[in-house]
């Protein structure tokens, strides 16, 4: 089987440093091409990375027969348009988080959904601590789980930055907030139907810089987290159940090619000093996703998760957003089933 001949939209910092390298060392995608709005930037970024291909403007790039999938790590408000021009220029897309800038705006993907695969790009769900996770809650390890809580935060304050540009989606909730948003989703193989929401807005570019959520899943089932912009870097996850828990050391950036833990506690032993630890061997989500990717192209497995799946992602991001503004408890929208 020969491997998925992909295109990059862009030299966003996350396609340079992280999901390009992985795309490359992955075992079913080749990177052939690359595409920027000036050339000398798109030429830069080929031989930087030794990609054969580079292009001055994003249609020269759709327009090359031989490439058959696209990455698109374009800001938040480029990647509908750009995810519709390529699948409509026949390229199967997959898309960095958030998909859009609002649920409405996701939906116009299902135009195309039935003519090339389109996935939202959460390599997450591909990483072996998050699946063995998922294994525990659902085999009964754990008892009935009730919580999972989540903390991921970073610092900036950079001007330039798209993050801090209210127009192009940035944001705390939209940037990272979706993560959590997500590992509730992947952990109960269920959807929230209730959210609320608290926001710090940055009073210089008008973003929530730290956002606090509780999403009620039903049957006394909730996530709880918290996401900054302006604190000190942290990451965790906690899966709470009635007999054990779950900690995952680092759920979100985990490290390219380095091993990672979680640990397993029963509670007897205060401070969780008789955790027990389980170790993953050094991969890379990013090269996961993109074979997992590549191997829905070629027919070997289905797609792992659709447009579908991404259109409830931001129902549930504007009923937080909803919630921001209305002090309430706010209901999600019409939902599908999780992955």
């Amino acid at each position: 089987m020969n491997k998925v001949r992909w295109g990059v939209l862009s030299t966003a910092k996350i396609g340079m440093e992280k999901v390009i390298p992985a795309l490359q060392r992955s075992q079913w995608c080749e990177v052939q091409a690359i595409a920027s709005r000036a050339l000398p930037s798109a030429q830069a970024a080929a031989a930087k990375l030794g990609i054969p291909k580079a292009y001055g403007s994003y249609a020269e790039l759709l327009a090359d027969p031989s490439i058959e999938a696209v990455y698109n790590p374009l800001p938040n408000d480029q990647h509908v348009p750009l995810t519709l021009a390529a699948a409509r220029a026949g390229k199967h897309v997959l898309c960095e988080k958030p998909v859009a800038l609002t649920a409405t705006e996701a939906a116009q993907l299902r135009e195309v959904a039935d003519k090339v695969h389109i996935m939202e790009g959460f390599m997450v769900r591909f990483h072996p601590q998050w699946l063995r996770t998922r294994a525990l809650v659902h085999s009964g390890a754990l008892g009935e789980v009730r919580v999972v809580q989540a903390w991921f935060s970073y610092f900036n304050r950079q001007a330039a930055n798209i993050r801090n540009d209210a127009s192009k989606g940035g944001g705390a909730l939209m940037d990272i907030g979706c993560y959590p948003i997500v590992a509730g989703r992947f952990v109960f193989g269920a959807e929230p139907v209730r959210v609320m929401a608290l926001a710090d807005m940055d009073p210089d570019f008008g973003v929530d810089r730290t956002v606090s959520a509780l999403l009620d899943f039903g049957q006394g089932r909730r996530l709880d987290f918290t996401v900054s912009m302006q604190s000190a870097p942290y990451q965790r996850v906690h899966v709470v159940g009635t007999d054990k828990r779950v900690d995952i050391e680092i759920p979100f950036n985990a490290p390219q090619g380095q091993e990672t833990r979680l640990f397993v506690d029963d509670g007897k032993v205060v401070g969780g000093r008789d955790a027990v630890q389980e170790t993953f061997e050094a991969c890379d989500q990013y090269s996961l996703q993109g074979d997992a990717f590549s191997l829905a192209i070629r027919g070997v497995h289905p797609l792992p998760y659709g447009v579908e799946d991404a259109i409830q992602n931001m129902r549930i991001i504007d009923a937080l957003r909803a919630s921001q503004r209305s002090g309430r408890w706010e209901t999600v929208g019409e939902t599908v089933t999780a992955t």
